[in-house]
This record gives C-alpha cells, sequence and structure tokens, in this order.
C-alpha cells in the first residue's frame, strides 16, 4: 500500500512516544503534497536514512498532530532499497 512519506523528527517524541508532526519538515512536506492531516490516517514518516509507518491522531493535550508508531518496526532506507533489488 503506498501511503504519503512525510519528514518526521524522531528525538521530537511525546511523553507516549508519538512522533510530533509539528517541525518545519513535516509542514513543507505537507504543503508540498497537499496533504490535511486526519485522525487514522496513514503515513510513511522518515527522518534521513530511517522510515517508520504510522497512524496520525490530534493530541488535545498538546493541540498539536502526532503519529503512533511502533518503535520497534524503525527500518532503514537502504535496507527498502537492497530488498527491492532483489525482487
Amino acid at each position: 500500500m503506498n501511503r504519503p512519506r512525510i519528514f518526521a523528527d524522531f528525538h521530537n517524541a511525546d511523553a507516549q512516544g508519538r512522533l510530533r508532526l509539528s517541525c518545519i519538515g513535516t509542514i513543507e512536506d505537507l504543503s508540498r503534497q497537499q496533504i490535511q492531516l486526519k485522525n487514522g490516517q496513514l503515513l510513511t514518516l522518515y527522518s534521513e536514512e530511517l522510515e517508520v509507518d504510522g497512524l496520525v491522531q490530534f493530541s488535545e493535550a498538546e493541540n498539536i498532530w502526532v503519529a503512533t508508531i511502533d518503535w520497534d518496526r524503525i527500518r532503514t532506507v537502504e535496507d527498502e532499497h537492497i530488498i527491492s533489488a532483489k525482487l
């Protein structure tokens, strides 16, 4: 399944481990791809050589959009290219 690929800062997580979707790189990617965030939306989040799939939620506590991710499923982009090349 093709999900929009959006920049996220993996060092900017809230207390629940969700990535905050408020940094400038995220905002630029959302704008460039004309994406409006909504609850339950699936995205692929990346930063440099890392990426992970995430589920968008609105954080009422911080009044910002966040993404729930599985920290154990973060993958390197290099790995993805190697797997694709072998197929």
